[in-house]
């Protein structure tokens, strides 16, 4: 028999909403002696059974929901019905973009919490980031190689989110390992090189894919700034559109190097694109005192937030680089701006970008807005997943 958490009074109201988190100070009790991971039977403070989910004692989300059903089974079959299930949803627009790579399980917005699962071309890609997806490992490989048996499985648990799980970093082969992590990948008519075993967060940001189609939309012609470039994607877009100039920017040589290998890749050798190892924030600086203009600037930043502490330092990062980008922006052109910052709601990003027209003594107008692709859903249960906001702005 599973263990029970019984919830404190009036703590059950999130779960009524099949909201999947119950946090630490929501416990009253626990009836046995459930294991790191393990599923537990989860009650309001009269005894009404409510859920049932993963147990983590070290972590401030205490369980994390697989089931509001009583008779479902955290089993083999719970984990074939959920992929099968993800895969479904995805099915039409990963065709309608001709698409071999994108997100198959995004976490707690596809019903299986902790869990991320992404599909590059014949590799898949985890990243199990909490205690109960760690110990639902094997059952979800199971179930992998019978879904996809022409697939081969990597690990990419190397975030540091795992250690408020209790738990420790793990990458590595789940099925057969092969001689090489690199495969290709292709979006929209663009290749990609892709580096499961090295390449950010699984290998590469599906996330941003609709943006990346967008900047192609506005880029004939333009003179374009492509910020924090990673492996220069946006540029691939803008490229093939027939945008005038790319200038791709990154501090790490790796990727502008793989940017490089992308261009190539997909013919577009020839066009005018170069690639700068440099940080952003002293580039657009010098760029200013320059008096270097662009039509169009391609602001997409690293995570400035990781807490609500650092929320405020995090406004004046984006702020400040806001400002910066849109004293370069020729009058009439673009800046498209990102947060992936799930802390910074889409309120006060725009609020943030309004802030730094004032100070870069601009008028923007917000044209446009972005976010995540369909393969990073929305749960209605769980507003959390929104976490990638974007904003085209027309700058005068």
């Amino acid at each position: 028999m599973s263990a029970r958490i019984y919830l404190n009074v009036s703590r059950e109201k999130s779960l009524l909403r099949k909201h999947p988190w119950v946090f630490s100070k929501a416990v009253n009790k626990i009836k046995g002696k459930p294991m790191l991971g393990e599923t537990v039977d989860i009650l309001d403070n009269k005894g009404n059974w409510l859920a049932k989910g993963a147990y983590s004692p070290e972590s401030q989300i205490r369980i994390r929901v697989w089931s509001f059903d009583e008779h479902e089974e955290i089993d083999h079959a719970f984990f074939i019905k959920k992929l099968k299930s993800a895969q479904a949803r995805r099915d039409w627009f990963i065709e309608q973009g001709n698409l071999t790579g994108y997100r198959l399980i995004a976490g707690e917005s596809d019903g299986l919490p902790g869990i991320t699962i992404d599909k590059y071309d014949n590799f898949i890609v985890c990243q199990l980031l909490s205690a109960g997806a760690d110990f639902q490992r094997y059952t979800l490989v199971s179930c992998l190689k019978e879904l996809y048996p022409n697939c081969h499985i990597y690990e990419r648990s190397d975030v540091d989110v795992r250690k408020k799980e209790g738990l420790e970093p793990v990458t590595g082969w789940l099925s057969e390992p092969q001689d090489s992590t690199e495969c290709i990948i292709e979006e929209h008519g663009i290749k990609i090189h892709v580096d499961i075993a090295t390449g950010h967060k699984t290998g590469f940001y599906l996330d941003q894919r609709d943006s990346r189609l967008a900047a192609g939309k506005f880029a004939k012609d333009k003179t374009i700034l492509n910020c924090f470039s990673y492996t220069s994607t946006f540029s691939l877009h803008c490229a093939a559109n027939n945008a005038k100039e790319v200038v791709n920017v990154d501090v790490s040589q790796p990727a502008l190097d793989m940017g490089k290998r992308n261009l190539a890749l997909n013919g577009l050798e020839d066009s005018n694109v170069s690639f700068v190892k440099e940080d952003v924030f002293k580039l657009l600086r010098r760029y200013r005192t320059e008096k270097r203009q662009f039509d169009m600037i391609i602001l997409d930043p690293p995570k400035f937030v990781e807490s609500k502490a650092q929320l405020t330092g995090a406004c004046r990062g984006y702020k400040d680089i806001n400002m910066l980008a849109m004293q370069l922006i020729k009058p009439g052109g673009l800046l498209l701006t990102f947060s992936c910052s799930g802390l910074m709601e889409a309120s006060l990003f725009q609020k943030v970008v309004a802030d730094a027209a004032l100070d870069a003594k601009r008028n923007a107008y917000f044209v446009e807005r972005l976010q995540q692709a369909a393969d990073h859903p929305i749960s209605s249960n769980y507003p959390e997943g929104y976490y990638l906001k974007g904003l085209v702005c027309q700058i005068d």
